[in-house]
This record gives structure tokens, sequence and C-alpha cells, in this order.
């Protein structure tokens, strides 16, 4: 048996050390808090690791600053991966996107563990194999879903481990102390019908009827954007998406929002009522819950999205309710030996839903509003097209602006870039703020997947530079998500090359028509083989979901070797078409338009089948400097030269009269 690439490690180290080590570096305060804490949890018994995701309550890709946990207690503040302390280490694993920002940001103390590489164990699997036996594993169950803990669980125990579902708050927190973030307080907003398309009433009419089929009395509803979508409201408690920190339910003759109440306004207030909604507290959700279990309420919860923590209240609530009633036959079986909720709960958890009380109280399949959400209505792709055209034209006239600078001989800073970049969307009407953290990457910084400027580190830009500009914004009608890369001087012919088969990926992805039905794991090798063809490749997804004035990245699809996800593009999904390319060290290379799904117009329809095709909504040019035309195809150049088209008929009546951005955008799009 191979060793863990820790212990591989460990190993490697003590073989080499001298028979006088130089002293240990001293160690990181926040994790030797840690292992305080762990041993003194559950009750003293302590626990012999502690896991620390990124998610919050809700599974937010990006959480409340209070509860970004995990990148207080490592460092590292990317957007995906997981914090594991032990007793004897620290380690932290993500994926191919952050390899190179989390060996900058993990102190002396940490061992980076590059997620799906060769030698490198799944979090769970070095768990099971690399902890004593007996090892208790800690977990705080809000922060965990069902489907997760539930696995963790199972593997543990088939090592003779076990996990443990901490009460009492994160063991995080108290390291935190005093230092950690208030709970955000941004006051709620009603997201106008005009974008939003379906009134409140009728999305819970539709989710009624789906309980109604099911035989659910009640939907928990707890993924952020997924409340906001349902009650046609937006909030501004997480940077870069539009959502506040709140869960909803929905039952067979009423509907409650879960926020602090001191965000609602008396117009939110007014439109909630309207649509039969009643407000509690954001904290009363959880008594609410036990309430509908204890009643026999079958409760539809999403095992992927709703937290450990909510399914163990429900259980241990029924099974609360069945011990008292004293009922008999298998329902005696849940009780457990001592016949105490908790036991009973336990009992249940380890039977699962075959048969048993579980089956009785809960509903475990995906979400009904993740499907819907992910659909757009025709108002909504309305509101997403004008959001790009009002994206558009901010890119044009900041390009012109970028372009102009550079060559006057002046440098800029890549914080100079994203700050100048945001002014000319802010002064776009509808604006409210950018979709995410603008990745400005100079040279080497570019070949960092979703890099950060900060003042005072950053490169500068300048006629030698190529950069790597992924940006967005949330406007009140919509969500954009845009990369373009591009070079104010003499690019190289290997980065030409190179920019060229990224262009090649981006036109084959987006050119592609498809039989309805298709995952986009099924696309996702037409974004990469004019790459592959050279021996290059990159680490991230081809492709995301985008919601419509929401989170710039949703699911359930995505265009990504990730063949496990095997959700059918539909129609009027939003997703991205980003391949890239990125060299470590020298630079890195990235070209991003969103599509809407729509049906394509095919001569024949085999099998009585719809066919799917792209309709580009991102509107802003591709830098031709960059292009190495003599290894385009004549249909390549011919898509070059029709979406440039499509770009300066679009933009140039928004651009009326501005003589100066009107010249650049005609020269950027003019023919190859």
């Amino acid at each position: 048996m191979q060793q863990s690439g820790i212990a591989a490690a460990a190993g490697a180290a003590g073989a080499a050390a001298p028979a006088a080590a130089a002293p240990k570096a001293p160690a990181d305060p926040k994790v030797a808090s840690m292992r305080a804490a762990m041993a003194a949890a559950d009750g003293g018994r302590g626990v012999q690791a502690f896991i620390v995701p990124s998610e919050d309550p809700h599974m937010s890709e990006y959480p409340p600053d209070c509860d970004a946990r995990r990148a207080f207690i490592s460092g590292f503040d990317g957007s995906a991966g997981t914090a594991v302390v032990t007793t004897d280490a620290a380690l932290l694993w993500t994926d191919g996107r952050y390899f190179l920002q989390a060996e900058q940001q993990l102190g002396p103390d940490w061992t980076l563990m590059r997620d799906s590489t060769p030698g490198v164990p799944q979090l769970v699997d070095w768990l099971a194999e690399s902890l004593p036996a007996g090892a208790r594993v800690g977990i705080d169950p809000w922060v965990h879903t069902v489907e997760a803990a539930e696995k963790l669980r199972r593997r543990l125990k088939t090592s003779g481990k076990s996990l443990v579902a901490l009460e009492g708050g994160n063991l995080v927190d108290g390291v935190w102390g005093a230092a950690r973030p208030a709970a955000p307080d941004a006051p709620l907003r009603v997201h106008a019908l005009e974008w939003a398309g379906q009134s409140v009433a009728d999305k819970l009419a539709g989710l009624r009827r789906q309980l109604a089929e099911e035989g659910a009395g009640a939907l928990l509803v707890t993924m952020l954007d997924e409340v906001a979508w349902l009650f046609n409201l937006r909030g501004g408690d997480v940077a870069y998406n539009p959502v506040f920190v709140s869960y909803g339910v929905v039952t067979a003759d009423g509907a409650t929002l879960y926020v602090d109440t001191k965000k609602v306004t008396p117009e939110v207030s007014a439109h909630l009522s309207e649509a039969g909604v009643a407000v509690q507290e954001y904290s009363a959700l959880l008594g609410d819950v036990q309430a509908m279990a204890a009643a026999g309420t079958k409760i539809w919860l999403d095992p992927s999205r709703v937290s450990y923590a909510l399914k163990q209240a429900a259980l241990q609530a029924a099974a609360g309710a069945v011990a008292k009633a004293g009922a008999a036959g298998s329902r005696k079986r849940a009780r457990g030996a001592n016949g105490s909720p908790a036991a009973a709960a336990a009992s249940l958890d380890e039977s699962g839903s075959d048969g048993g009380a579980a089956a009785d109280v809960l509903l475990e399949k995906p979400s009904p509003v993740t499907l819907a959400k992910s659909v757009k209505n025709a108002a909504e792709l309305a509101g997403m097209r004008e959001a790009h055209l009002r994206d558009g034209a901010a890119l044009v006239r900041f390009l012109c602006w970028l372009e102009k600078t550079i060559a006057s001989g002046k440098t800029l800073t890549e914080v100079e870039v994203d700050e100048h970049l945001t002014a000319k969307r802010a002064a776009q009407p509808g604006f409210i703020e950018p979709s995410f953290p603008t990745i400005a990457g100079a040279g080497p910084n570019g070949a960092i997947i979703h890099y950060r400027a900060q003042p005072g580190t950053c490169r500068t830009v300048d006629a030698n530079t190529l950069l790597l500009l992924d940006s967005g914004a949330q406007f009140d009608c919509g969500t954009t998500d845009i990369t373009r890369t591009m070079h104010f001087g003499s690019p190289s012919e290997h980065q030409k090359a190179c920019y060229t088969a990224v262009l090649q990926g981006h036109i084959g992805l987006d050119t592609a028509v498809w039989p309805e039905g298709t995952p986009g794991c099924a696309l996702d090798t037409l974004a990469r083989t004019p790459l592959w063809s050279l021996g290059l490749n990159y680490r991230h997804g081809t492709g995301h979901g985008v919601g419509a004035a929401l989170n710039v990245h949703e699911g359930p699809q995505s265009i990504s070797t990730r063949y496990w996800v095997t959700q059918p593009l539909l129609e009027h999904m939003v997703c991205s078409n980003e391949p890239g390319y990125y060299e470590d060290g020298a630079f890195g290379i990235r070209i991003e338009n969103l599509f809407a799904v729509v049906e394509a117009n095919t001569e024949f329809r085999y099998g009585g089948m719809s066919y799917l095709a792209c309709e580009r909504l991102t509107l802003c040019p591709i830098q031709k400097k960059l292009i190495a035309k003599e290894r385009l195809s004549q249909k390549e150049i011919e898509w070059v030269n029709a979406y440039h088209k499509q770009v300066w008929e679009a933009l140039s009546p928004r651009l009326a009269g501005e003589e100066e951005e009107l010249a650049w955008l005609k020269e950027a799009t003019s023919p190859l």
C-alpha cells in the first residue's frame, strides 16, 4: 500500500533530518488554538480531527464574512477548498484553479493537497486511512450537507472511526473570538416583476403542485439564491452576490421567509404580504422544522444542499414524537435501545429511508427550485440581454481608454485597471456591484486562475504585458461575466499559438448543435480539442450556469470533465463558454462569453427530438492582434468576422456621439 502524500512527505523529511535538527518554526497560533478546542470538544471527550469546509449553513460558494471560517483558519481565501486540522497535521484540499494561490497563501504549518491529481487521496479516504484506529472526526453539522456528512460517516465506519456532529457552535468561532465579523444586516429589496417575469404567487403555486405530486407537506428552501429567486427579492449580505441570509419553507397552504426581520423594509413587507408569505425570524426555522416533523409532516429536503443539522433535527423530533406516543411494531425499532429521541434518531439515520420512520418524515431528492431557477423565462432572458448591452458599452469605453493610456507610455497597476473598469460599469444605469472580484492578471499573474490583485503587491501593465481580464457586473436586470486576454505590444509567436487554440476551442463550443437531453460534460471536449492537439489543457471547467440578476455561478448544469454531472443543458439555461491556457510563471489566456441555450434550426429532427445551440449574450471585441490567422480555418475566420459584426451593430448605437470610442470599436471589429 502506497503512503499517502502527507505520510510520504513526513517519512522523507524524517529520513533526511540531521542528528541535530534545526528548531522548528513557531506553530501557527490559530492551529494551536484549534487543537486545544478539539481536545475539549464534545464534553471533554475530544476529537482527533476537525473539518472546516468553505460552506456556510446555506452551502454558499461565497459565504458572508462572518462564516468564512476556512479562509480564517487556513489563510487561503479561494472560493473552493476544505481544511482539516488533526492533532499533528493541518491540510487543505483544493482544485487546480487554486494551486498557485494556495501555495502563496498557506503558512508553513499547512500542507496543500492538490485535489484530483495523481497520488493525492480524496479527503474522506485520507481521514479513513491516516487517522489512528478509533479516531473521532468532528464536524459542525450546520456547514455540511446531508449527502457529504453521511458519505463521510459511512467511510469512517469502514475503518473503525466515527463521525461526531458537534453541538454548541463551530470550533473555529471560538478561535476567531471577538475578531469574527458581525452578521450582515443589509436591507432587502424587491426584484422588479419586469425582470423577474413571474410573480411570487405563481412560483409558489407551481411548487405546491409538485409537493402534492410527491406526497410531501413542506419544502425546505435553504440556498440563498433559491430563496431570493422564489420570493423575487434581492439583498446585500454577501459581496458580489445579491442575496441575503435566509431560509424559506413552502407548504400546501402557506409560505414563510425566515430572515432577520430588521432587514425587511415596508416595501418588502407589502410585497410578501401580497403573495401570502409570512415572515419569521431567521432563528425560528429550527423549531418550525422540529414541529413539522413531530406532527408527521413529510418534509422535502435536498440532501446535496440542506445541512446535516436540519435532517438530524427533523429525525430527532419525529423519533421523540414516536417515543412519546409509545408506538408499537416497526416504529419501536426506531426508538433505539434506550427509547430516547437521540438514540431513536441515530437508529433512523443508520437505517436511512428503507421503510423506517425516516421515510415517513423526509423526502430526500433534488430541490425543484434549482431547475426552475436555471431555466430562464422570457423576461429574465430579456434582462440578461439588456445587461450585456450595458456591459458591452462600458467595456468598449474602458478598453479604448486602456489601450490609449498604455500607448501613451504610461503604466498602470492591476488594481488601477480594476478600479477604472468598475468605474466605467458603475456609470451604466442599473449597476449594483461587480458580480465577482475582478481578475486582472498581468504576465505570470494571469496564470493564477482566480487571482486577485492587491495594492502594494500587484504587478504593472505596460506595452510588453499580456493581460488576462476576467470581470462581470450585477445590474438590476441581469448578470454578466466576461474574460478577454490582450497584449499591448508585440505578442510572441508562442503566445499567439496558445491564444488561437483557446479561441478555436471557444468557437468549437459556440457553434455546437446537440440533441435535447445532452449533458454539458458531453460538450466539454469540443472546447479542449484544439488545445489537446498541441499537448495543452486547462484545470477548470469550460462552462458554468449563470443566474439572472443573481449569483454568477449556479447549477445544476455545467460544462466540464465532471462526468458525473448528468444534468442536460435545457433550452433557456444560461452558461459560460471559457476555455483557457495557463503557463505557470509566464502568462494566462482565457476567452469567455455567456450564452443562452436556444432551439437550433436544423434541417432534420431525428427521432422527433429538438436540437439545441448557443445564442451569444456577451458583446465585446476579441483582440485580433493575438490571433494567428494562418492557424484558423475559413469557417473560424468567418465566425470571428460574424461575431465582430454582431458586436458593432449591437453596441455602436449605445455609443452614439462618442467619436473616439466608436472609432476604436470600428477598428476592433473590422474583418480579419
